[in-house]
């Protein structure tokens, strides 16, 4: 596993053993990084790199330019990795060793917001997906204009949104996808409200 673009470029990531985390693969983290970067929302953004595994994706970020991002990993074992991998490349960042909608509602009470919210739950807690997408639809800890990604397989659908989360993108790559959402906007509403009269 390794850093695939940014300050950090070809720096080798320690991995743990096991399908309990499951590293997003270079072509899907690529194709990631060019549609939040073509959106602007990598460099200078704050991220939460949420069922973090050994924090691949959030480095990847910081080594993109991204100004923070917060982990919640709540498995020992990887927490242990990802913070050795953070202390190799000389990064500090915030990890919250907890359940991810824990974690969320913890920094939302302290008043952090997101611009981007990562999440790549094992494929086998398939009700984290909602209980995520719920968190952030019902709360005020995603940023306006934010985005919250969700990587999935691409057998299952984690559903068009909560709240006020609507899903606007999926992309298919392999066996897995990623599905985005965005805040509904007035006009969204307004138009939903138009159809249901």
């Amino acid at each position: 596993m390794r850093v695939i673009a940014g300050n950090f470029r070809s720096r080798t990531l320690q991995a743990i053993d096991g399908l309990e985390t499951r590293p997003t693969y270079d072509r899907l983290k690529e194709t990631l990084f060019n549609v939040l970067h073509s959106a602007g929302k990598v460099e200078e953004c704050r991220w939460a790199d949420l069922f973090a595994g050994t924090g691949a994706i959030g480095i990847e970020a910081l080594s993109r330019g991204a100004e923070s991002v917060y982990f919640a990993e709540n498995n020992v074992a990887a927490a242990r990795v990802l913070r050795g991998n953070l202390s190799s490349l000389g990064l500090t960042a915030t990890l919250a060793e907890r359940d991810a909608a824990e974690a969320l509602r913890q920094w939302e009470k302290s008043g952090v917001q997101f611009d981007v919210i990562f999440l790549d739950p094992p494929y086998r807690l398939r009700g984290c997906y909602g209980e995520i997408l719920r968190t952030v639809g019902r709360g005020g800890v995603l940023a306006a204009g934010g985005v919250v990604v969700a990587e999935h397989e691409k057998r299952f659908d984690p559903g068009e949104g909560e709240g006020s989360l609507e899903r606007y993108r999926t992309l298919k790559q392999g066996e897995s996808a990623l599905s985005f959402y965005r805040v509904k906007t007035a006009k969204d509403v307004g138009e939903a409200g138009a159809e249901a009269e």
